[in-house]
């Protein structure tokens, strides 16, 4: 999917730079697409073939970049100790796909398993897990996380979007999870929080509820509509 978007990238750009020359007629998808970086917005045919992204287009830019390196870093120094969970282009895939090792290593029913979550006290790890997957890169909005008591609290101020620290997804046995009073918190991939479901079953947006450990019921975070992205706007 990358490569269909750096595809769609480079053709639009070639083109654009050849029709402002001259050299070719200016269609009305080359005008919307310059139209789009006059104002510093992503052109709607990149989008076709892009991850989700409410960032104006020079970040969009910084952003795409930033996940091909990773993914480069990846592909020549092996697996990383802690995946950073925002620069998948489908994020859903990596977490069954993690699931499903879980499920071969042990021979269990994949459909009888499920994540549970905990929140480190660290930003990043050096060795990987023996089961299951750490992953960086989410922010918390509607509340901040409470490192010193592993919770969720008020936000500070005037700081609307809060970095997380790495989260363990560990696959468990759906039985063996125990929610408790812990609140059932929404993962996007933007914050605009909403999507459609895909020919996969998938939403565009909406990836999985994490469990975070609260000090108060979880309808109090619900009325603030807390939630965790994978991405910032800006």
């Amino acid at each position: 999917r990358f490569l269909k978007l750096q595809k769609e990238i480079r053709t639009t750009c070639r083109d654009l730079a050849m029709g402002i020359k001259g050299i070719i007629v200016m269609t009305p998808d080359l005008e919307n697409v310059m139209t789009a970086m006059k104002f510093n917005r992503i052109p709607t045919k990149w989008m076709s073939k892009s991850y989700p992204c409410l960032k104006p287009l020079g970040s969009y830019v910084q952003d795409l970049y930033k996940r091909l390196n990773w993914l480069h870093d990846w592909h020549h120094h092996g697996k990383p100790p802690t995946f950073w969970l925002s620069g998948f282009f489908f994020t859903q895939a990596f977490l069954t796909g993690a699931m499903q090792n879980f499920a071969r290593k042990y021979k269990i029913p994949i459909d009888t398993l499920t994540f549970d979550y905990d929140v480190l006290k660290v930003e990043t790890k050096t060795s990987p897990p023996d089961d299951g997957v750490y992953c960086n890169g989410l922010y918390l909005e509607g509340a901040r996380w409470e490192w010193r008591e592993n919770t969720l609290v008020e936000q500070f101020p005037k700081v609307l979007i809060y970095a997380m620290p790495v989260i363990f997804f560990r696959p468990v046995g759906l039985v063996d999870v125990v929610e408790g009073s812990r609140y059932r918190c929404p993962l996007y991939k933007t914050a605009e929080r909403k999507g459609t479901l895909s020919t996969t079953g998938h939403s565009t947006n909406y990836v999985v509820p994490l469990l975070l450990n609260t000090h108060v019921k979880a309808s109090h975070w619900v009325k603030r509509s807390v939630a965790l992205i994978c991405q910032t706007s800006d």
